[in-house]
């Protein structure tokens, strides 16, 4: 039987292993903590992006997404526009400057993890890691909104 506890402890570690050297290499080479590359991704992959949208894709809160979009925008990486169909929200755009960083910067992102995990596991095994990883996440007994 799999010991569960080791098993949590081994995918936490392996988390912050990841995210640490991911986000080294993001400040090294662009100087963007991944804590904003992050959210620029979220931004740049949808054509109307809320704060809220932010917050339930990353499972952080609305106050500390709110927060986060406030220092990209004050770095000059994103802009509020009016929502057209709710005064009482944003929509959020990634600067000219914004698009160009998320795009250096995604590119030494992949590399990282080409790096840290594509080399490790063949590739069949790395699609079944992803694969049970995203029914892991999918079978949350109890899903939340944004916490």
């Amino acid at each position: 039987m799999t010991d569960l506890t080791a098993l949590f402890h081994d995918l936490v570690r392996l988390q912050i292993e990841v995210w640490n050297a991911v986000d080294a290499r993001l400040r090294a080479d662009h100087g963007l903590p991944l804590t904003w590359f992050e959210p620029m991704s979220v931004i740049g992959s949808r054509s109307a992006c809320r704060v809220q949208d932010i917050a339930a894709e990353l499972v952080i809160t609305v106050g500390g997404t709110s927060k986060l979009v406030d220092r990209l925008e004050a770095a000059g990486h994103v802009r509020r526009r009016p929502h057209p169909d709710d005064g009482r929200s944003s929509l959020l755009e990634l600067t000219d400057d914004g698009r160009a960083l998320l795009a250096s910067a995604g590119r030494s992102c992949t590399d990282e993890l080409q790096r840290r995990l594509g080399s490790a596991l063949p590739a069949p095994e790395l699609q079944a890691l992803a694969t049970t990883l995203h029914r892991l996440r999918a079978a949350d007994p109890n899903p939340r909104s944004t916490p």
